[in-house]
């Protein structure tokens, strides 16, 4: 996937961003996305089925179907993260899905608003 100049925003910001086609293989991932995953090698091309587990692989084959989207925290090492998962669109079809990981506090305020 060829970002142009204007969206390498995703490059310099503080959360992982992975996006992979509707069969999963993996087109983009940032910087940040790559520093997480760097264990695992140049990830980007792989299938993303691969590397998660069947209930995982289950939810992202819905998601890619229905086009809903999913939210949930974990904790690793100590550290909360926030991830979003939601399907992408080219002209009302889905092509694939976008994943946002982000580090928030354990803590975190939370607003109603009319």
């Amino acid at each position: 996937m060829e970002l142009t100049k204007e969206l390498r925003w995703c490059d310099a910001t503080n959360c992982a961003i992975t996006v992979c086609d509707a069969q999963g293989i993996i087109l983009y991932m940032n910087d940040k996305a790559k520093e997480t995953f760097a264990k695992h090698g140049d990830l980007i091309g792989h299938n993303l089925f691969d590397c998660h587990s069947a209930a995982s692989q289950e939810k992202i084959k819905e998601m890619l179907a229905t086009g809903h989207s999913n939210a949930y925290t974990i904790e690793k090492q100590g550290v909360k993260k926030m991830i979003y998962q939601t399907p992408w669109r080219v002209d009302g079809k889905i092509c694939g899905m976008v994943e946002i990981s982000m580090v928030i506090p354990n803590e975190i305020p939370h607003y109603v608003r009319s």
